[in-house]
């Protein structure tokens, strides 16, 4: 077990749990606007993680992730959808896929924004010191006690959400970018791909170990700080 900071590890998994119910939220609501109303009667439209929360992708895995720093896969219980209900299927279908990773993005853009303020009004500075991408910001000297944590809160909230949507877009199963990629394929192309659904958390897991998925965030992340800061 490594050495971790208790208050970034609680921090870090309360914006998890949100970023992860906010997403599933955006499945279901989408899904309703397009005729479906399963997730509402399941009770997935809502910001309260319990209905999202799958015991081992949202409590297990990412507490060894945080307390061992294996790389291991997050995830919450899949919205349940209904294509029969859905009007316009093709668009229905791209349209909530989409939904969940754009979720994300709205989070990225909110926490962006309030860092870029902030650090502009001189309440935040860069740390030069850090050595992971969660250290890059830093309440200025003078500021009062909570900043230190609004400042952890605001920069897990832009990084977890950055990674939560470019992860979510890469197109293999059973990721959101997959059934984007399969609505808009011709029909035999999409036949074809659909064989790599029983594969997809195999194949997933070994570009996970082999650094593949962190070449693909990790510039994206790169750049947005580069943004920021």
């Amino acid at each position: 077990m490594r050495d971790i900071d208790i208050g970034f590890a609680v921090i870090w998994f309360v914006v998890f749990l949100f970023s992860l119910s906010f997403h599933e939220a955006a499945h279901a609501w989408t899904s309703e606007k397009f005729g479906d109303d399963t997730g509402r009667l399941q009770g997935r439209i809502t910001l309260n993680p319990l209905p999202h929360i799958d015991p081992i992708g949202t409590i297990v895995f990412p507490l060894i992730m945080l307390f061992t720093a294996v790389p291991l896969l997050g995830w919450a219980k899949p919205v349940e959808t209904n294509p029969l209900l859905w009007r316009e299927k093709t668009k229905a279908n791209i349209s909530v896929s989409a939904a969940g990773p754009i979720s994300n993005l709205i989070l990225v853009v909110i926490a962006f924004v309030i860092l870029k303020v902030m650090l502009m009004q001189g309440i935040f500075t860069q740390n030069r010191m850090a050595r992971t991408y969660y250290e890059v910001i830093a309440p200025s000297p003078g500021q009062p006690n909570f900043m230190e944590p609004l400042a952890m809160l605001l920069i897990i909230m832009l990084i977890l959400n950055l990674a939560l949507a470019v992860f979510n877009f890469i197109p293999i199963p059973p990721l959101d970018g997959s059934h984007v990629l399969e609505s808009i394929l011709p029909y035999q192309a999409a036949e074809a791909y659909a064989q790599l659904r029983p594969y997809g958390f195999l194949l997933l897991i070994a570009l996970m170990y082999l650094g593949v998925l962190n070449s693909i965030i990790g510039p994206v992340m790169l750049f947005v700080l580069r943004l920021l800061l």
